[in-house]
């Protein structure tokens, strides 16, 4: 038993012992404004491939392995692209010869150090499975433990592209064998359950990421996801306007975030009537877009009238056509179209995707107004992706299109007529030749120009009806989560997100 002065001393010692422990942890967090913890975010669609190298991914899944996987360069929230896997690159006077050099010590997640053959093995692999702007490329070499990329084409927008991650080398069971070099590598994964993401301590960025896991929880819809969220199950997700709205602001707080992609009337350009321009012209006139936005979104929405996002201000023309009802009913009379003999249109929508489904409901009450009797058919999304999107069977169809990377290429590309995502069929020699031109010019301001007259071609064909930059928000529970960036791209940077550790009131 202690005696009175052992007592003092030993409380003493213990009050030094927790004024010491409360010191590095107060130092800590003034240091990160952070501590360690965990997220759970709600997701409705799953990742379609783990595979970086492989272009066949979800929008959802490419925000998933954004955290798990990087390229030689990795774009910064203003879209300009930043050293990362390469600490510095050079490029040569006519952009056809790029030289890279790889960042010492990079250990992908086994422990093991990027080579300069990782990279070399990794792009020609992208190369052959189709990875977007990767085509243009002749050589990828090694000289003196440097990348040299050697392109068919001149091309000044390349780096972008060299966004695609990098992997082991020879790693041929890359759905099995995931590893990269991210700030987080995966755990694990229970499909239609969860996916769960641990903090990779190896992290070449010292200070990230903040968080020690993140874990993706897997729902049906956003009817249940909303539920868990409400329920507590779940920390946060990233929802529209719609849905934000029914939550209380009290309770969570509600960051603004675009989307960064373009929600579309897809229209199948080969499909019976849609075939025909004037109808396409039509249902552009016919559909009120600012109505959509105000009905189903409760008014949160850029509009739209190009497949570029209007966040690539540079390029994006605002092409829109106007709400014109008297217009579309007469384009549809001059095909034949009316009363008597009203155009059908059957709207394939994921039904997974609430926001969609909504958009399709506000889209048939329009397009009764002008004599077209529209009806909406709702697939899982396994079934739009094998019908809609590689099978190509269907008339229209509701969904965002994004871009891996930040170009206004890459959303054009698609519109090629032999481009393989071509989903839509759309075919026109005059884009075709445009886009052709973009390819080889080297003048900035040339190239500039020609995108714009690529979208003023797609618009004056009414390739589809193009809607919206969708406003999403990061929705967290209340004072738990700070740290969200806001990307040109559909992407989640887990790795700035910290937990504060207070709730609110």
């Amino acid at each position: 038993m202690l005696d009175i002065m052992s007592k003092q001393k030993a409380s003493k010692l213990i009050f030094l012992i927790i004024a010491a422990v409360s010191l590095v942890f107060i130092l800590s967090c003034a240091r990160q404004n952070t501590t360690a913890g965990e997220l759970r975010l709600g997701f409705t669609t799953e990742p379609s491939t783990f595979d970086p190298l492989n272009p066949a991914n979800t929008a959802d899944g490419r925000s998933i392995l954004f955290n798990v996987f990087e390229g030689l360069v990795k774009p910064d929230t203003e879209g300009v692209m930043q050293p990362c896997i390469a600490e510095s690159w050079t490029v040569g006077q006519d952009a056809r010869v790029y030289h890279f050099t790889i960042r010492e010590g990079v250990r992908f997640h086994d422990g093991s150090v990027v080579s300069a053959e990782d990279v070399k093995f990794s792009l020609d692999t992208a190369k052959k499975s189709g990875y977007i702007g990767l085509d243009n490329i002749q050589d990828v070499s090694i000289e003196s433990g440097k990348i040299k990329i050697i392109l068919k084409q001149s091309d000044t927008e390349f780096l972008p592209f060299l966004t695609v991650g990098i992997v082991k080398a020879y790693n041929t069971e890359r759905e099995k064998n995931i590893c990269g070099t991210g700030p987080f590598f995966i755990e694990s994964y229970n499909s239609q359950r969860n996916l769960v993401l641990k903090r990779f301590d190896d992290y070449w960025q010292k200070g990230l990421p903040h968080l020690e896991k993140v874990t993706i929880v897997f729902f049906a819809n956003y009817d249940a996801l909303l539920l868990a969220l409400r329920g507590g199950s779940i920390d946060g997700a990233k929802l529209t306007g719609a849905m934000s709205a029914q939550l209380d602001a009290k309770e969570f707080d509600i960051i603004d975030n675009y989307s960064a992609s373009v929600q579309v009337l897809a229209l199948n350009n080969a499909a019976p009537h849609l075939d025909n321009v004037n109808v396409r012209r039509a249902l552009n006139y016919g559909l009120d877009i600012q109505n959509i936005i105000d009905a189903a979104f409760f008014g949160a929405g850029h509009p739209s009238g190009s497949p570029i996002i209007p966040g690539l201000a540079a390029f994006e023309d605002g092409l829109t056509y106007p709400y014109e009802p008297d217009t579309a009913r007469a384009l549809l009379a001059e095909e034949g179209f009316g009363e008597g003999n009203r155009l059908t249109l059957e709207i394939t929508v994921p039904s997974n995707y609430t926001m969609h489904v909504d958009t399709a409901q506000v889209i048939v009450s329009q397009l009764e107004n002008i004599g077209v009797s529209a009806s909406i058919k709702l697939v899982d999304w396994a079934t739009w992706l094998n019908d809609v999107y590689s099978g190509r069977q269907y008339e229209a169809t509701i969904i965002s299109l994004d871009s891996p990377i930040v170009s206004a290429k890459s959303f054009l590309s698609r519109y090629y007529s032999t481009a393989a995502d071509n989903f839509i069929n759309f075919s026109a020699a005059d884009f075709d030749n445009v886009y052709d031109a973009v390819l080889t010019e080297t003048d900035s301001a040339e190239r500039d120009r020609l995108y714009r007259e690529a979208q003023r071609i797609i618009t004056e064909h009414a390739a589809s009806v193009y809607i919206q930059d969708i406003f999403y928000f990061f929705v967290f529970r209340g004072g738990r989560f700070g740290g969200a960036l806001n990307y040109p791209l559909y992407v989640i940077d887990f790795a700035s997100i910290y937990e504060t550790g207070t709730e609110k009131d």
